[in-house]
């Protein structure tokens, strides 16, 4: 049986080792695509009619910033990538598509709850184009063609998904997928789910800026780490070297 992260512990906190790696990733004519044919949406604020995080945990958004939440394998890996994005003004790990009373660590993770470990981004439409989150998500921060998984993670709770507050990021998701799917840029399908957002709730402490905290854990060495280090190299230019990070942000709150 594959080990899951339950199975190890490190600084209080749970972590695995894993050998995931793989280079499924073209060149960045996807990027280019995406840059070409969806470089002219700029998102205003959040209509009022779209769907919005209904939890008391849901975090409060600066003025106007955007939301969008993104599933894709283990929260570490994907709060890590977009806390080093420019635009991003915040990155929390957490848990959607399920209710209130069972966003625990210990019960998403029997893959029973509906919920996925997802990152919440709040970005500033001005400074990043959600056309560019999307070139993350898809090129960098996961594989968007592993089904309920991400390597040896696997459960519903690693499934791939957008989850919009907005007809403009749905739109603007789907397309995306239609360009890459057209491209041909996996060799797999697509299968992303693309869902509107209905609630999220933040994530155990532990979990929070967990790379920044245990640099050194195999699992950050092996999986996180070379995302960061693929985003900086692939995407410099929506790259940030100081990682705006979840406990800089709620201590000033």
């Amino acid at each position: 049986m594959m080990q899951t992260r339950r199975n190890i512990r490190d600084a209080g906190a749970l972590a695995f080792a894993e050998s995931r790696r793989r280079s499924w990733i073209a060149a960045l004519g996807c990027a280019v695509v995406l840059a070409v044919t969806l470089g002219a949406w700029r998102l205003g604020p959040t209509p009022a009619a779209s769907p919005v995080p209904t939890d008391a945990r849901a975090l409060t958004v600066a003025a106007g910033d955007d939301v969008v939440v993104f599933s894709g394998g283990c929260f570490w890996g994907i709060q890590a990538v977009f806390e080093h994005v420019r635009g991003v003004t915040s990155a929390t790990a957490g848990y959607t598509g399920g209710a209130a009373a069972t966003a625990t660590y210990e019960e998403v993770s029997t893959s029973t709850t509906g919920h996925a470990e997802s990152v919440r981004v709040t970005f500033d439409p001005k400074r990043v184009a959600y056309a560019d989150l999307l070139k993350v998500f898809f090129t960098v921060a996961h594989d968007p063609t592993e089904l309920n998984r991400q390597g040896p993670d696997d459960g519903t709770q690693y499934r791939s998904a957008v989850w919009y507050t907005s007809d403009a990021e749905r739109l603007i998701t789907e397309a995306a997928i239609r360009q890459l799917t057209a491209a041909k840029t996996y060799s797999r399908p697509i299968v992303t789910q693309v869902t509107p957002l209905h609630g999220f709730y933040v994530a155990e402490g532990y979990h929070q800026d967990y790379l920044v905290h245990n640099p050194d854990a195999p699992y950050i060495v092996i999986n996180d780490k070379p995302k960061v280090e693929h985003l900086k190299a692939a995407l410099p230019t929506l790259y940030s070297d100081t990682p705006v990070l979840y406990a800089a942000a709620t201590a000033t709150k």
